[in-house]
């Protein structure tokens, strides 16, 4: 497997105990080189970042962990999922893996998210961030509570379930029908990640209970005075093509949630989608490289 025209750079696994749980962290790179942290999104894994990793021109330490109940990382013995625990679980990482200095961060969809998250509740840890499409949600009424409670507890009393895959092939098939924008080459290489065999089938790295909804409605508020207090500069980087980047920023006021960040720039990537690392992982990691750049 190689990323278009950059040879495949192999990635090596460590296994850390943190909060309770047995947490796999992606390595890509020499010890001692200079650190990124890239954070994979929602029914993802880190070794997304592999086509990205690929294309840097410069050797980066380059750490992604699985996030809990994905990947190679221990599912929790817990019935949902809350957002806050992925904060402390990066947090744990982070203090773990570099104590002493700020982190370039980069973050995709959900992993995105809680990068922008992180640098506005600890602006000191944060030294760069690159966010791919982590936009947030649309905000929620109040009024929204009550129903939004009763379906997680109709959610918890018949959990959902995951479909299982004949064969390798048929989870690299079902990626590419989500991104046809994915080569068969790389949708293989995904789905060697995505899903283990087990017996004749092949399942999805990733806990059902993910599915759950969250009984908590996303505070617009609350999330912009975080971001109104990231100190580090900010590349934002969408998919020119992005379904959910046409939905979300749609939302009223979208556009003035950007404006709570100080120090922003966004960049349109031609030819990609939601996957834009995916789709256009060359032209991210040169834009990853030139940004983290400017602050050496």
């Amino acid at each position: 497997m190689s990323s278009g025209n950059n040879a495949i750079k192999h990635s090596r696994s460590n296994y850390q105990s943190l909060r309770r749980i047995r947490y796999h962290l992606r390595h890509w790179g020499s010890e001692d080189a200079p650190k990124i942290f890239m954070l994979h999104g929602w029914m993802d894994v880190g070794a997304s970042f592999q086509f990205v990793v690929d294309a840097l021109q410069k050797d980066w330490h380059v750490i992604a962990p699985d996030w809990r109940g994905y990947g190679l990382t221990d599912w929790p013995e817990a019935d949902c999922y809350w957002f806050p625990d992925y904060l402390a679980d990066f947090d744990a990482i982070a203090g773990a893996l570099s104590p002493n200095e700020p982190i370039n961060l980069v973050g995709h969809s959900m992993g995105g998210n809680l990068a922008m998250l992180y640098a506005g509740v600890r602006p000191d840890r944060v030294k760069r961030l690159i966010n791919l499409e982590g936009f947030g949600l649309p905000g929620n009424a109040p009024e929204e509570a009550p129903e939004r409670y009763a379906k997680w507890l109709a959610e918890l009393r018949d959990p959902p379930t995951m479909r299982a895959y004949a064969s390798r092939k048929a989870v690299a098939a079902r990626l590419q029908k989500t991104n046809p924008r994915l080569t068969a080459e790389r949708a293989d290489f995904l789905a060697g990640h995505w899903a283990v065999e087990r017996g004749a089938e092949w399942h999805i790295c990733g806990d059902p209970s993910h599915k759950i909804s969250n009984p908590q409605l996303y505070r617009v508020a609350e999330i912009m005075s975080c971001w109104r207090n990231i100190t580090a500069p900010v590349l934002w980087l969408n998919g020119e093509e992005s379904v959910l980047r046409k939905n979300l920023t749609n939302v009223p006021n979208y556009a003035e949630r950007l404006g709570n960040i100080k120090n922003l720039k966004l960049i349109d990537i031609e030819a990609a989608g939601h996957m834009l690392h995916h789709d256009q992982p060359e032209r991210i990691a040169e834009l990853i490289e030139t940004f983290l750049a400017q602050g050496e």
